[in-house]
């Protein structure tokens, strides 16, 4: 094994409604729709969702009730304007307000917000 991230999968119970959320809110383009699994065009890392009783046969994991903040994603903005605006855009297509922008000790200026599962993202830009 190479110690290198080639996809990450968001399993999900909501999958049309992270499909909607990803698509329309984030503006990823679908490239791939199974109907239980979508993959999104993504520059680097292959990016999908997928719904969780495609594994269920696999492991008995998979049917536990996820809760949590287990991972997280962070989209980055052009300047720390873009993630003012980037937030207000999210928030008013439906994501779920988190934290404000807010300039953090670490030079950049982050927001958060959280998709339909309650997942929290972070946008940011250097400042």
């Amino acid at each position: 094994m190479r110690a290198q991230i080639s996809l990450v999968t968001i399993w999900t119970d909501k999958l049309e409604l992270m499909k909607e959320f990803y698509s329309n809110v984030l503006a990823f383009e679908v490239i791939k729709d199974l109907g239980d699994y979508v993959e999104f065009k993504n520059e680097g890392v292959r990016f999908a969702i997928c719904k969780r009783e495609v594994m269920y046969d696999l492991s008995e994991e998979y049917k536990k009730e996820c809760k949590g903040q287990a991972f997280e994603l962070a989209f980055p903005c052009d300047s720390p304007e873009d993630v003012d605006q980037s937030f207000k855009n999210i928030v008013s297509k439906g994501g779920e307000a988190v934290h404000e922008p807010k300039n953090m000790p670490w030079n950049q200026r982050t927001a958060l917000f959280a998709d339909p599962d309650g997942n929290i993202h972070e946008i940011f830009a250097e400042l």
